[in-house]
């Protein structure tokens, strides 16, 4: 379908419906996008081929990461990705295979991993999270989102001291985007956390991340949307879309709706309907990164606050209600395959870590996949030459840390108010 900018013909009787925003899909940006717009006086209508956080939110770690903020695309990341490439259980992971669209989107991934790029990335990462970190705090407070939440900090961990002098090098840079870090030493570390084996090198502190239960997020934000007067329909494919100068139609797989705007919002999914919401180059701005995490209950001692282990990247994550290992990054395509070795890297990693490794019982063992831009900053704005059509997506591994602040950065666009975070680095019309 090619984009059209003609005056949209009225939903058919037998659709489900018109509705003032459409937004395609119900995952965490979806979801907190439909609230923002609800809190606008927006009629909202949320649709999703599967289950509201049926995506990648439902396994991730639940961490809220202002100190995530350098991207994936670093200098020195290439090399590291060729030497992992006959390495399966390495933590980020290329299988060798013919696939030209990933290796174009490969191709303009790697021609970003310089030092000016990296900044330029870091910067827009660091403002949305920081936004949305606090916006968080403020939704679970105002709409009463059980979800875990708590103000925890996180903890990156080294057992290499050089690696951590590396990593000391981005704490100049983090802390003018305006996200603090605390070091300590070894020694200091194992005497204040009783969960750590001996042999830490070190460790970096950053007070201003928190967490939640990504899953119970998810749920939660569903709650307050319903509440709040929006509709949303599970099962519900979007199967094409049409937008002109009035608004928008979609035909979906329970019928036709038209709507004023529409917004998609369907993460790994996106480039699979490019062609169908007539944005083609959709296809080439984004590739599904595969995650791993299990979750158990919890053992007998489990960290203070959520750990990344950085030699071995993986994430640890406690709550009242579970112990969750995650994290890996896998350019596989849509391959279905649970990999046994990745998952087994994730157990292997935290042993030589952490006393208790692992809970009594295993409650899920899952993989997902993360919506990775090829500058790996998320696509939130107008779609370019289409006056009703939003997107947002794009996210990567930061989808449930960005997600308040995505939602209340779409919401005022469509709005047309001035947004709190500067949306122009994150202009869909990079890639188009």
């Amino acid at each position: 379908m090619q984009p059209s900018q003609a005056t949209i013909p009225a939903a058919p009787q037998q659709g489900i419906g018109d509705s003032d925003c459409l937004v395609v899909g119900a995952g965490v940006s979806g979801l907190a996008t439909a609230l923002a717009l609800l809190a606008d006086g927006r009629g909202v209508l949320v649709v999703d081929a599967g289950e509201i956080g049926g995506g990648a939110s439902h396994g991730n770690c639940g961490t809220l990461t202002p100190s995530h903020a350098p991207p994936l695309a670093a200098p020195g990341t290439i090399p590291r990705a060729l030497r992992w490439m006959l390495t399966p259980d390495a933590p980020l992971y290329v299988p060798p295979r013919f696939d030209p669209a990933l290796w174009r989107w490969l191709l303009g991934f790697a021609m970003r991993c310089n030092h000016r790029d990296w900044r330029a990335s870091t910067r827009a990462k660091s403002a949305l999270l920081n936004d949305s970190r606090q916006r968080i705090a403020d939704w679970v407070r105002d709409y009463a989102l059980q979800c875990e939440f708590v103000e925890s900090g996180e903890d990156y961990v080294f057992h290499d001291a050089r690696a951590m002098e590396h990593e000391l090098r981005d704490l100049p840079l983090l802390r003018e985007f305006g996200i603090e870090a605390e070091v300590i030493d070894g020694p200091a570390y194992e005497r204040q956390e009783p969960a750590l084996k001996p042999g830490v090198a070190g460790a970096i502190r950053f007070a201003g991340d928190a967490a939640l239960r990504p899953d119970r997020y998810v749920a939660e934000l569903a709650r307050a949307v319903r509440e709040r007067g929006g509709t949303i329909i599970e099962h519900c494919a979007l199967q094409s879309l049409e937008a002109g100068t009035d608004g928008v139609r979609a035909v979906t797989a329970r019928g036709a709706v038209r709507a004023r705007d529409a917004v998609i919002a369907t993460g790994a999914w996106s480039p699979t309907l490019a062609r169908a919401i007539g944005l083609p180059w959709l296809r080439k701005a984004i590739q599904p990164g595969k995650g791993y995490s299990m979750t158990y209950s919890a053992p007998a001692v489990v960290p203070k606050r959520p750990l990344t282990l950085r030699e071995v990247s993986v994430c640890v994550t406690a709550w009242g209600s579970g112990f969750r290992l995650g994290s890996t990054m896998e350019f596989s395509g849509y391959d279905s395959t649970l990999n046994e070795r990745r998952l087994g890297a994730l157990e292997r990693g935290a042993r030589k870590y952490l006393h208790h490794p692992v809970g009594p019982a295993l409650r899920e063992r899952w993989f997902g996949w993360r919506p990775m831009s090829r500058d790996d900053i998320p696509l939130i704005g107008r779609a370019p030459g289409h006056s009703h059509l939003w997107l947002a997506t794009g996210h990567g591994m930061m989808g449930v840390g960005m997600s308040a602040g995505t939602g209340q950065l779409l919401a005022d666009m469509v709005a047309q108010r001035r947004p709190a975070v500067d949306p122009s680095a994150f202009d869909p019309a990079r890639f188009a």
